[in-house]
């Protein structure tokens, strides 16, 4: 057992989760070995860095990560900012890599490809418990090997994108035609302006990424007036996702519905519901979808596709390590029934830690958006709420790990992003303020009437802004 002790707890990610697992290791005094599979810190953030996340940076560092930057004299950002990915790599994440605690102790380039129990395969069961991790991993020098006595796994779900299908399949064609399909968010306005304006382009989702694609292209379009904008959705109705309103303690959230809604309303896009994608056929320049509109047959011809369909796990590298998930959702089974989207939002997801997260293999854990599975209701401060409960049970701080120590507004802090156009007749919280009323929308009104400044919608600036992003995704 003093061999194991030595051995450092591998983390699997340099996302915000993974670079907050390490930070809470080094709290503690255990040595971290971080293994990451892009050539920076939050790779995956930066893949979305264009998008500004509507929670603020209140809840975008982890309290031990904080500690040990202050430490170090670094400056923070404004609490109540709303950073872009990007930034939150910039200001945050790659101050955190460059410390010497988590620096010396962190590989970049590092794409893990296994984990086994030294000497076990996933049947023995002897002395399993006892036995170190061993983790494979390739980088430009080849395949290698590391020890460790445990594992936690951040190593997010970005990677891997749902693809088209309604069944969770590719549907034929598809990948054929990739190189004109993008998955996520793709920079409409910035480095893949070109891709996209003056272009027919469908966009597939029914959720914040798609709102915010679709609202991006809007955007694209006022200056590129030849952009054509179909979004289709593959189930009836948006209507959850079209506000937040007085609601919502987050006032950017629900401008991002109120956003959609009035570009709906005033016929700005051209919406298909529900639709699926049944083939996808590349003509010359074009692309084909062969679909069904409302039931009935129906084609579109476009010049690109831009897929919002949300994330899963890759689970190919755990094939020898005893994991425990439920069927459906993809997530522990203590944690799936918490946060099953078809009976919760981000908003009614309680906060968890050990308890929920534990495998049948002891030492091994996943955490961050990865260990929501399927389910898109993953929040990034609930990701540092779960790696302090799991690192304070390697530690051995068994009170600690079962403690919870996270309260978030009300509907959560959720991730999504977007651009959010919001003008003074949109409202932005509880629709539009009354005429005779100096006030942005109903809520703003409603505090001045109680003796209050106002409710805060009014801080983002008139017109646009509140770009809000996948900060689940960084895992």
């Amino acid at each position: 057992m003093d061999m194991m002790t030595d051995l450092p707890v591998a983390v699997i990610g340099a996302g915000p989760v993974g670079l907050a697992a390490a930070a809470h290791l080094v709290e503690r005094g255990i040595r971290p070995l971080i293994l990451e599979r892009g050539e920076s810190v939050g790779a995956a953030l930066l893949e979305w860095g264009h998008v500004r996340v509507f929670s603020p940076w209140e809840y975008n560092i982890d309290a031990a990560a904080r500690a040990l930057l202050d430490s170090s004299g670094w400056t923070a950002p404004d609490s109540q900012g709303l950073p872009t990915g990007g930034e939150i790599v910039r200001d945050y994440l790659a101050p955190l890599g460059r410390l010497p605690a988590i620096a010396a102790n962190l590989k970049l380039g590092a794409e893990v490809t296994a984990i086994t129990r030294q000497g076990h395969d996933k049947v023995a069961n002897e002395g399993r418990k006892d036995a170190p991790f061993v983790i494979r991993y390739r980088d430009a020098g080849g395949e290698h090997r590391v020890f460790a006595r445990a594992v936690i796994d951040a190593s997010g779900t970005w990677w891997r994108p749902n693809p088209i299908g309604v069944d969770g399949l590719p549907v034929p064609g598809e990948g054929a035609a990739s190189v004109r399909i993008a998955y996520g968010i793709p920079d409409v306005i910035g480095k893949a302006r070109k891709d996209y304006a003056g272009k027919r382009i469908l966009v597939i989702g029914g959720g914040h990424s798609a709102i915010n694609v679709a609202l991006a292209l809007m955007e694209l379009r006022d200056a590129a007036p030849g952009t054509e904008i179909f979004w289709a959705l593959r189930h009836a109705s948006v209507e959850r996702l079209l506000g937040g309103g007085l609601n919502d303690q987050l006032p950017e959230r629900g401008a991002l519905g109120l956003a959609a809604k009035q570009a709906m309303a005033d016929g700005r896009l051209n919406m298909l519901a529900p639709f699926a994608v049944n083939r996808i056929a590349t003509q010359g320049e074009e692309l084909v979808a062969d679909a069904s509109l409302a039931g009935k047959p129906f084609s579109l011809a476009v010049d690109r596709i831009v897929v919002t369909t949300g994330f899963r796990p890759d689970l190919s590298f755990l094939g020898e390590i005893r994991i425990a998930l439920d069927p459906a959702v993809e997530a522990p089974p203590a944690l799936a029934p918490l946060i099953d989207p078809n009976f919760h939002s981000c908003g009614t997801v309680p906060a968890h830690g050990i308890r929920e997260l534990a495998h049948p293999e002891p030492g091994f854990t996943i955490v961050g958006s990865k260990s929501y599975g399927r389910a898109p209701t993953f929040l990034m401060a609930t990701g540092y709420e779960q790696v302090r409960s799991v690192v304070a049970d390697i530690a051995g701080d068994h009170a600690a790990a079962r403690e919870v120590r996270l309260v978030l507004p009300e509907t959560g802090v959720c991730s999504a992003t977007g651009v959010v156009t919001v003008s003074k007749s949109a409202g932005c919280c509880g629709g539009p303020a009354p005429a005779n009323v100096d006030a942005c929308c109903v809520r703003d009104a409603d505090a001045k009437a109680n003796g209050a400044s106002g409710c805060g919608c009014a801080t983002a600036p008139a017109g646009i802004e509140a770009r809000e992003t996948m900060a689940a995704s960084d895992a």
